[in-house]
């Protein structure tokens, strides 16, 4: 279908770095993306603050990670305490990770982010971006989608392979496709004051702190290099007017930093919210990001569940498209991403209950409770660990499901750089394997460098590992048989 005027392999609503992800994934893989934003510009204010070191190397395999290093810093600690100041618990995230080579948290300003992917996507001779173009509704047909979009000229129709709502939480791929959304049980509304720091100041902090104060929760939080925001939770009765006006937040900000310090880039009230669609695919037309699901920011884990959706779904389609596999394989999208979100979104919700806990009573208890133990157990030396993969997977061992370690290549090259969002298959000894479903290539352990040993470790004693294009491991034993596995699972025939 590739190539036509009005026609495309897939069609993505929304330009953000969800949409501009996937959409790079795909036309590297070889095929026509029409991508549709209704803003010409990107927008200039921060919102989502933090990505992991998981994330960080999947958007490195779209060109996205070197902007973001540049302008983004590691937090030293992410601490919640009480009104008085006890820690109530706390995380060291790790400076660097030896699976990834990245950063285990790092605090970074979007539109940077988002600049990077445009440019990235703008060199892709096979992407079609139209900015000030918004889809207004379409239909969903057995072999393709056609899709009404408006723009300044009118309304044209375009022929998709692919219908991909990554336009946010307002989605109106979701509305139109009548795919609604479960409440969780999480919505509190939090006033967001984003700055910047006059006189060349660099931090305030580097340390991320949520005030379980009863009296107001709040929230500081560095945003990487010259940048911080503040998030103070709205009070019963308060409405937006109450918060915003220029002498409220130098109250607000007066504790932490002198208001003449500062510049105010944004001021908001947004609603803290746990939601996540029902439903992400109806045929043709597929959700991701925050149009499929959304959560509390407390572990700052919403754009990088997005970036998970798009890595997952990436590879699922181009091996569609190219008739390798068929619809099934799309079903394991939600299965697969789905139970990852709810996982980490109850985790922000544990985390969004400790913090804002407003009844005194509830809040003293709560802090007996988790100041009975010694502070040293209170503060964990890294931040939570994210549940694995629970299908999709191959065997028990005990890598299957979890995040592989990234070898080099012996003449210093990622090889995520060279092979891109295919998966691979690393043994310890030459097989007679040499290629496997989804683009798949092989290696044996000596190919390839692994300064901190962490590729082995993963292995352990088994004579395979093979890797997902996601970089999930989906399994680790005898070589033959993980391939024979994955080619069956890859091609929607089977499920792991």
């Amino acid at each position: 279908m590739a190539g036509g005027v009005g026609e495309t392999d897939v069609l993505i609503a929304g330009l953000g770095p969800v949409g501009a992800t996937l959409a790079i994934y795909l036309t590297r893989a070889g095929f026509s993306v029409t991508v549709c934003e209704r803003d010409r510009d990107v927008y200039p204010l921060p919102r989502a603050a933090h990505l992991d070191h998981e994330v960080m190397r999947l958007l490195h395999m779209v060109g996205g990670a070197d902007a973001v290093l540049a302008s983004s810093a590691p937090l030293s600690a992410y601490e919640f305490r009480n009104a008085g100041g006890e820690l109530l618990m706390g995380f060291r995230p790790d400076p660097l990770v030896k699976e990834t080579g990245f950063p285990q948290g790092s605090m970074f300003h979007q539109p940077t982010l988002e600049l990077a992917l445009r440019a990235r996507l703008a060199a892709e001779p096979l992407a079609d971006v139209r900015l000030g173009a918004q889809v207004t509704g379409f239909v969903d047909h057995e072999t393709h989608v056609t899709v009404q979009v408006k723009d300044e000229t009118g309304t044209s129709e375009i022929s998709a392979g692919f219908l991909i709502g990554c336009d946010g939480g307002g989605s109106v791929v979701r509305r139109t496709a009548d795919l609604p959304l479960e409440d969780m049980g999480f919505d509190e509304p939090w006033l967001v004051i984003d700055s910047t720091l006059k006189n060349n100041v660099k931090c305030l902090s580097t340390i991320g702190l949520q005030h379980c104060d009863p009296a107001r929760p709040f929230t500081s939080m560095p945003m990487g290099p010259g940048r911080h925001r503040w998030e103070f939770m709205m009070l019963p009765g308060e409405t937006a007017d109450d918060v915003t006006s220029d002498a409220r937040l130098a109250e607000f900000v007066r504790p932490f930093a002198d208001p003449d310090a500062i510049t105010i880039e944004r001021r908001a009230v947004y609603r803290f919210h746990a939601v996540t669609a029902k439903q992400w695919r109806k045929g043709r037309v597929v959700l991701a990001g925050d149009a499929a699901h959304q959560m509390p920011p407390f572990m700052g884990q919403g754009l990088c569940s997005g970036v998970r959706d798009a890595a997952n779904l990436g590879w699922k389609l181009v091996s569609v498209l190219k008739g390798e596999a068929g619809m099934a394989l799309l079903d394991t999208y939600q299965a697969e991403r789905d139970p990852h979100v709810r996982a980490i979104t109850g985790l922000a919700m544990f985390m969004g209950r400790v913090v804002c806990t407003q009844n005194v009573e509830e809040a003293a208890r709560r802090d007996k409770e988790m100041t009975s133990k010694p502070e040293g157990e209170r503060m964990g030396g890294g931040m939570p660990s994210l549940e694995g993969l629970k299908t999709g997977i191959f065997g028990d061992h005990a890598s299957v499901g979890q995040i592989a370690p990234e070898p080099w290549l012996k003449d210093g090259r990622r090889l995520d750089d060279v092979i891109g969002l295919t998966p691979f298959l690393v043994t310890r000894e030459a097989s007679g394997v040499t290629s496997f479903a989804a683009g798949g290539q092989v290696f044996t352990l000596g190919d390839l460098s692994d300064p901190h040993g962490a590729f082995a470790a993963a292995m352990g004693d088994a004579p395979a590992l093979l890797v997902r294009p996601d970089r999930l491991v989906f399994g680790a034993g005898d070589a033959t048989a993980l391939v024979d596995a994955w080619n069956a699972y890859a091609s929607g025939r089977a499920a792991a």
